[in-house]
């Protein structure tokens, strides 16, 4: 499907978007989200990825519009509806050092 992003034409399919999402870790998101598969992703984190454009080259808006026309559900979610960040099921620390994914003290 043809969409216009930041006045740049693309043809985009859901299949392809899919395809790019694949494999990207879903940013923290308040605000739109795309639910693509079983994850929320922001819509600015999408539409850099399947345009390849800097995310303040293209607003939110338009982002939806075609996530939409491709039958991607999308949605608004405020900071008390975000979801918790995933638990390592293997025990380790996050990144940071700290044990708030094991729930155990240093």
């Amino acid at each position: 499907m043809r969409c216009v992003i930041a006045r740049f034409p693309f043809e985009l399919t859901k299949a392809g978007v899919i395809a790019s999402m694949k494999g990207i870790k879903p940013e923290p998101a308040v605000g739109d989200v795309v639910v693509i598969g079983r994850r929320q992703y922001p819509v600015k984190q999408v539409g850099e990825v399947v345009t390849r454009q800097d995310r303040r080259d293209f607003s939110a808006g338009e982002v939806v519009r075609a996530m939409t026309k491709l039958g991607f559900t999308c949605t608004t979610v405020t900071a008390g509806e975000q979801a918790a960040a995933p638990v390592d099921p293997t025990g380790t620390p996050d990144a940071a050092g700290t044990a708030e994914s094991t729930g155990t003290a240093y």
